[in-house]
């Protein structure tokens, strides 16, 4: 008996083996590369934005002051180059996003009010050209992203109450217009990406808790669907706030941010299974605020900060390569 026993365990155990060394190499597969150093001075909390194959941040929290300066990152080159310095108030925690080859940027916290001024950047003419107000309660924190020609802006915090609702920017008439339909919670550090036009959300911490919700807008209809919880498998650890997310692809990815500390975790998104698979965590120091450029074929982490720890490294995601620690 005990050899039929010892016999079987001989047979399975390599399959065991197997079975485990499968995982890791899923674990591990996406690689890191060093790329060119932020030329600005190391901080948190800017605002990015990306159009073509020209990554766009500005502002943010150096430690000690709200910065107003504004600079570009040439993917293909790997340089930065400093522009025109963004015209409102220096600020933390705003939003950006991109229209038909201009940015818009606004919102955010200068260390006393939340606001709620936005600006429109022509990088062709390297120009600011103040635009419509946000209409409702100035916030920080909150979450922006573009499709079909409108800038879509809403969750965040406005000092007093995490907020859940969601505005249209329309850029031909300068104008917000409020939308309804998100069931979501209320939150502030949340993150998006899009995917064949729709466009995913979640993340984020509202009252002390990291939410678990995660949601497709269709910008066709406007309306909001939910998908399955972050937490939904045992061995999932998304849940987060105040990381980034960007799309490679046809998948989407959530970096670093905070769950009772700085994270450097990766995970990719398959909205074909409505599922999540580990990456090869950021290799660097963890971070929250970091920021991200994607011209979705190409993606750019860097920036942030760890504790007390303000950065200004930047690194290359190449999400189907095989870890190399030697690069």
């Amino acid at each position: 008996m005990y050899f039929v026993l010892y016999s079987i365990l001989l047979l399975f155990f390599p399959l065991f083996l197997a079975s485990c060394s499968g995982s890791d190499d899923d674990e591990d597969m996406g690689n890191w590369m060093v790329r060119s150093v932020f030329d600005g001075k190391p901080r948190s909390s800017s605002a990015y934005f990306s159009i073509g194959n020209k990554g766009y941040t500005g502002t943010g929290y150096d430690g000690e002051d709200y910065r107003a300066d504004f600079w570009e990152y040439d993917m293909e080159g790997d340089y930065w180059v400093q522009k025109a310095d963004f015209p409102g108030t220096a600020r933390s925690a705003a939003v950006a996003f991109a229209i038909d080859g201009k940015g818009y940027l606004g919102s955010g916290y200068d260390g006393v009010d939340e606001l709620g001024d936005f600006y429109a950047y022509n990088p062709t003419g390297n120009s600011w050209a103040a635009i419509a107000d946000f209409p409702e309660n100035p916030r920080r924190e909150a979450v922006a992203f573009s499709a079909n020609g409108y800038g879509y802006f809403g969750t965040g915090t406005d000092g007093d109450n995490d907020r859940k609702d969601f505005w249209k920017y329309d850029p031909s008439a300068d104008t917000w217009t409020e939308l309804f339909g998100f069931g979501g919670d209320k939150r502030r550090g949340a993150v998006s990406f899009t995917i064949d036009g729709k466009v995913y959300m979640g993340t984020g911490v509202s009252n002390g808790v990291y939410v678990k919700d995660f949601w497709v807008f269709d910008p066709e209809t406007e309306g909001w669907s939910k998908l399955l919880n972050l937490d939904e498998e045992d061995d999932y650890s998304i849940v987060r706030s105040n990381a980034v997310g960007f799309s490679v692809g046809s998948y989407g990815y959530i970096a670093c941010g905070t769950a009772s500390g700085a994270l450097t975790s990766v995970w990719e998104y398959d909205p074909a299974r409505d599922a999540w698979e580990r990456k090869t965590a950021f290799e660097g120091t963890s971070r929250e605020n970091p920021v991200v450029f994607s011209n979705g074929s190409k993606a750019f982490v860097g920036l942030g900060r760890s504790g007390n720890l303000y950065l200004d490294d930047m690194k290359e995601f190449f999400p189907w390569e095989e870890y190399d620690e030697d690069d």
